[in-house]
């Protein structure tokens, strides 16, 4: 295996050596990808805060993203730690959208275009939500904000993540990859079930009808898992009754289950993976046996001496396909 990083600055493009190791972290949701590494500071060696930088493995690019932060010792000032997000880093911004009748891909294009980002592939949601006022919000929640408007309407997940320099959007059932964790591929893991954690018994949502001037309230619930359970209510205030029953029945289909996660530690590297992705996962975690496909939530990928490996933390319960 081999791994190539390049920084440009201005015109000139430079390949530092790297002293230890290399690694990118990805998670699902509301953080931009992140690159770390270490290089000796050369002659002829110069870059500033805000240069381009690229990741490529075995020839192909893996990473691409911005100089963050750069740090020294004291001790060794000769080695600078370099910390490099991508694009997804400016969804950190602040802003107030108001908008009606957009899809969650058509809200992220708009949002795109007025922060001057780059785009690749959007699959398209379908869902058109009516209407939102965004107030003083982050990009990435206006734009969570958006997916999850989508996935109680539709139960359909989508996954927003940074390709290569690109913002790329893709529903998870077409993230899937071939590639089976087991025994021999992973060193250890930890497991939980809960259902302390984002499990409903109970969907209860309420819209005020200003026109007649009563509450409306619309319930879906399991009695069985109430008696195993107690009850555990979801209650939510609609901005409209639209297909509201329909609603409560899919965030009932969607959360009446326990929740579990699974962190593996040492896992043969892919670097296909990232956060999103669905692999196939065959172990036997005590209370149950898995041999199915999980959805990746966090990935951090170590590339040292060579060898690369992961960790990977994966969703199960809700998000098993």
């Amino acid at each position: 295996m081999s791994y190539e990083l390049l920084i440009q600055h201005g015109t000139k493009i430079m390949y530092p050596p790297v002293v230890e190791g290399v690694t990118i972290e990805w998670e699902r949701q509301g953080q931009p990808g992140k690159l770390t590494f270490e290089v000796v500071k050369t002659d002829g060696l110069s870059f500033q805060e805000g240069d381009p930088c690229r990741f490529s493995v075995d020839g192909t690019p893996m990473f691409y993203g911005f100089v963050f932060e750069k740090s020294r010792k004291g001790s060794n000032p000769n080695v600078i730690k370099c910390t490099v997000y991508d694009q997804l880093y400016y969804l950190k911004n602040k802003d107030t959208y108001v908008y009606s009748n957009k899809t969650a891909a058509e809200v992220i294009r708009m949002i795109a275009e007025d922060f001057q980002l780059n785009v690749g592939g959007l699959e398209d949601t379908g869902y058109k939500i009516a209407s939102r006022v965004e107030d003083n919000q982050t990009l990435f929640d206006i734009i969570q904000n958006a997916l999850d408007e989508t996935l109680k309407a539709t139960k359909q997940m989508y996954v927003l993540y940074d390709a290569v320099g690109k913002l790329t959007l893709k529903n998870i059932g077409s993230m899937k990859l071939g590639l089976l964790i087991d025994e021999d591929t992973a060193g250890d893991y930890d497991y939980k079930s809960s259902i302390a954690s984002q499990t409903y018994d109970k969907i209860k949502l309420a819209y005020e009808n200003k026109d007649t001037g009563v509450r409306e309230i619309y319930i879906a619930q399991d009695g069985s898992s109430i008696n195993q359970w107690g009850v555990l209510q979801y209650y939510e205030k609609l901005d409209n009754a639209t297909n509201a029953k329909a609603m409560a029945d899919a965030l009932l289909s969607l959360y009446n289950t326990k929740t579990r996660t699974l962190k593996l530690q040492d896992v043969l590297g892919d670097v296909r993976v990232r956060a999103g992705t669905l692999l196939v996962v065959m172990l036997g975690l005590g209370d149950i046996n898995v041999s199915n496909f999980l959805m990746v939530e966090q990935v951090k990928h170590s590339f040292k001496d060579g060898q690369h490996l992961m960790e990977l933390k994966m969703r199960g319960g809700t998000f098993v396909t």
